[in-house]
């Protein structure tokens, strides 16, 4: 289902914050918005936010493409689906949680989404995720390469992923608010 709606009403959202009894799970493409919309998402619904990419930071107490270089992304995958788990499973599970961009198109770190959470697909027009990674040199994925040509292709190899998500949002180049209004309105549809 994919949603194009303003902002509910403050009692609107309260009252859907009411109804979510799990996470919300934010996937899609890097540079899409997920930390940047799960961080007014959370504000709103008065649940906790974690970014699983600073929390991975955090527990191997390096930088991803730290670990990217070091050990190589199958290493980094695995750890990130462990950190997941434990965000999803563990102590306050109300909270809103932004992935990294791949942690969806891994089969087992997407089925535990799937099946314990409210996922939720922020997808982007290409010249939108364009305009947004490069602002930063931290994406360890486009170091190598043309960032268009990389993020085109893995687009096009994770939208089968990230098509499994119940909730599908388009994220613009327009106020987040309008973003995050989608994601309110799409949640509330879906439960």
């Amino acid at each position: 289902m994919e949603h194009d709606e303003s902002l509910p009403s403050s009692a609107e959202i309260e009252a859907l914050a009411r109804r979510i009894d799990r996470p919300v799970v934010l996937v899609g493409m890097m540079g899409v918005g997920k930390s940047s919309i799960g961080r007014k998402l959370s504000a709103l619904l008065h649940m906790p936010f974690t970014d699983a990419d600073e929390a991975i930071e955090e527990a191997a107490q390096m930088s991803i493409s730290e670990i990217f270089a070091q050990f190589g992304e199958p290493y980094f995958r695995d750890g990130e689906r462990r950190v997941i788990a434990r965000l999803i499973d563990g102590p306050g599970t109300r909270r809103v949680i932004a992935t990294g961009g791949g942690a969806f198109v891994n089969s087992e770190t997407r089925a535990l989404i799937l099946e314990r959470t409210i996922p939720v697909w922020l997808d982007s027009d290409i010249d939108v995720l364009v305009e947004r990674v490069g602002r930063k040199d931290t994406r360890p994925l486009l170091r190598d390469g043309d960032p268009r040509e990389i993020l085109t292709r893995l687009k096009a190899e994770r939208e089968p992923a990230y098509s499994q998500a119940p909730i599908h949002v388009k994220s613009s180049s327009g106020p987040q608010l309008r973003t995050v209004g989608r994601v309110l309105k799409g949640i509330a549809e879906w439960l």
